[in-house]
């Protein structure tokens, strides 16, 4: 993890291509494509699968099969309900992945969530005598559902966006958390239970894929006591 101060001078680099927005794959998945607004995340393969399964559906219906009307399969298909109103005819198998896939559709995008926590300083110790840090807590930024990579963290104050701090860190796989998730310390004091309103916002952007977080508004700004 490297932090940088708010006096360096830091450029944010443009959005990738690879960033479409809130529908922005994790690297190694892409939008099945079961119709074209299917932006349902899938390996490579599956959306290959899809693709075929679309241009052989004729071939596999048998209408009036089992009392199901036109878009009844012939023996050995089913539905694929990839979405409501799919009737395009697939293996089980298929349809069984096509549920499994939706249900992990979410876990799949580059949502980059980010939300606020505080740290403090380990208290010093000499001998058994522990003497606890004087001073507030500090601004602590945590995501998940970023690329496992490179995201940049941006602390800027709303009023005339002038940079406080950046730094950068590595997502990873974290238990309990989709796509990569990191916790990044900062150096700001975290002003929040001083009773003042938010004046500054976090904000990070996923390297990989060019995606920002959304803003999350943190206070910023007092005197350390």
């Amino acid at each position: 993890m490297v932090a940088t101060a708010a006096s360096a001078v830091v450029t944010a680099p443009a959005a990738a291509a690879e960033d479409f927005g809130p529908d922005t794959c994790l690297q190694g998945f892409v939008w099945r494509e079961a119709r074209p607004s299917d932006h349902v995340c899938v390996t490579p393969e599956t959306r290959t699968r899809a693709r075929q399964d679309n241009s052989r559906a004729a071939g596999r219906r048998d209408p009036g099969h089992g009392g199901y009307g036109p878009n009844a399969c012939r023996e050995g298909y089913v539905w694929r309900e990839a979405y409501a109103g799919d009737v395009v005819c697939v293996e089980p198998a298929t349809r069984t992945q096509a549920r499994r896939d939706n249900q992990l559709a979410d876990s799949r995008k580059v949502s980059a969530r980010l939300w606020k926590t505080s740290w403090s300083a380990d208290p010093k110790c000499d001998g058994d005598i522990c003497t606890a840090p004087i001073g507030n807590p500090a601004i602590k930024i945590n995501g998940d559902h970023y690329n496992h990579g490179q995201v940049r963290v941006y602390v800027r104050r709303t009023s005339d966006n002038r940079l406080l701090w950046s730094g950068t860190v590595t997502a990873r796989a974290q238990q309990g958390h989709a796509g990569g998730s990191f916790g990044l310390r900062t150096s700001l004091n975290d002003c929040t239970r001083r009773g003042q309103q938010p004046n500054s916002y976090a904000q990070a952007l996923d390297v990989v894929s060019g995606r920002w977080s959304a803003r999350i508004p943190v206070t910023t700004g007092c005197t350390v006591l």
